[in-house]
């Protein structure tokens, strides 16, 4: 292999534990593997739950799965996610968030993400994966069942960085929504993931409402399509989506918080007929009560996504790609940091000034 001999990366041992640098050898890929040199690592909501542990996941671990890397090797031929082209190295790539067998049960019904062998890339520990299985690092080994993509040229590392987690997801949740054109949508948070959604959906020709209680995120919204914003803990909150909807509801409402009591007012919010869309709640959460008539008589239906399909991951690549500069894509991270400066990373990211911080572990 002609590429480093060594390569660092930051090991999670659990929560409340300062993350550890160290220095592994650079593996040589087996059949059907990629090994990358990581250019840049984004950090997601995910990372920071699991960093404080409302998210339980093993250590020790790598974390990081929204990445974006050059393919140093590659163990064989290999070729691009749906494509006749060869994974060549020096290629600028992104990768799908799991591994799957594409052979057993979930992964014939079109759900590769819950492969009965899924391998999950930033959430597999050490003995399972080995110390380059997370974008925290220099180096990133890219399991067989991993779908690499090609990021095109005029997509910055940064915005293409969490392709392979936001971007992706909410182009997992429009494909549930199905036709867009004309429809009254109501996205529930600010992060990344909901404006990503709220932009996607407003490319294709919905009329949307952001619920978000941070000012200044709400404030930024309409600049990723938002025809309207709204706080949710405002006591005209309501008022103002029926004025939105004409008293109708919508057709679609988009759940991207994962704040326990906006389940309640997205239910409420849906026009009969709609579909509610749920993203954001991927750690434990208290029940939720439903009333079982309300959702039979106003023929309501209740979607979960969670993660997304490779051809998501190419669909994200190819809006960033049409609209990077229709929206603020490239003002989503706010602050670029190298390895030995995680712990400033991880404040930064916590602080929730900036969508996202991102990691940049080569000069």
């Amino acid at each position: 292999m002609n590429g480093p001999e060594r390569g660092r990366a930051l090991i999670f041992d659990g929560p409340g534990r300062p993350l550890r640098l160290g220095s592994h050898p650079a593996p040589d890929p087996a059949e059907g593997e990629v090994l990358v040199r990581v250019r840049c690592c984004t950090v997601c909501g995910s990372d920071l739950r699991t960093l404080g542990g409302d998210r339980p996941s093993p250590g020790p671990m790598v974390l990081g799965h929204e990445a974006v890397g050059e393919v140093l090797a590659t163990g064989g031929p290999l070729r691009y996610w749906s494509s006749d082209r060869v994974v060549a190295a020096g290629d600028r790539v992104t990768w799908s968030v799991a591994a799957s067998c594409g052979a057993c049960v979930p992964c014939a019904r079109g759900i590769p993400q819950k492969c009965d062998a899924l391998s999950k890339y930033g959430h597999t520990t050490l003995e399972q994966g080995g110390p380059f299985c997370g974008g925290m690092a220099e180096l990133s080994l890219l399991p067989s069942g991993t779908a690499v993509l090609p990021v095109p040229n005029t997509v910055h590392d940064t915005v293409a960085a969490p392709a392979n987690c936001a971007t992706a997801t909410a182009a997992a949740a429009l494909r549930v929504a199905g036709e867009l054109e004309g429809r009254l949508i109501k996205v529930q948070g600010a992060g990344l993931l909901g404006l990503t959604a709220c932009a996607m959906a407003h490319d294709r020709g919905a009329r949307v409402l952001v619920a978000e209680p941070h000012p200044r995120r709400r404030a930024s919204a309409t600049r990723w399509g938002a025809a309207d914003v709204t706080n949710p803990t405002d006591p005209e909150h309501v008022a103002r989506l029926r004025t939105f909807t004409q008293g109708r509801g919508f057709d679609v409402v988009i759940e991207a918080s994962g704040a326990h009591r906006a389940l309640a007012q997205g239910l409420d919010a849906l026009a009969v007929g709609g579909s509610y869309i749920l993203l954001g709640t991927v750690s434990p959460t208290a029940a939720w009560a439903l009333d079982a008539e309300h959702l039979v008589r106003r023929l309501l239906r209740i979607q979960g996504v969670h993660n997304y399909t490779p051809d998501d991951l190419a669909v994200a690549l190819e809006f960033l790609e049409r609209c990077g500069d229709r929206y603020p894509l490239a003002e989503v991270v706010g602050g670029h940091y190298s390895l030995d400066d995680h712990a400033a990373a991880l404040a930064a990211a916590r602080t929730g000034d900036a969508l996202r911080v991102a990691f940049r572990p080569h000069p």
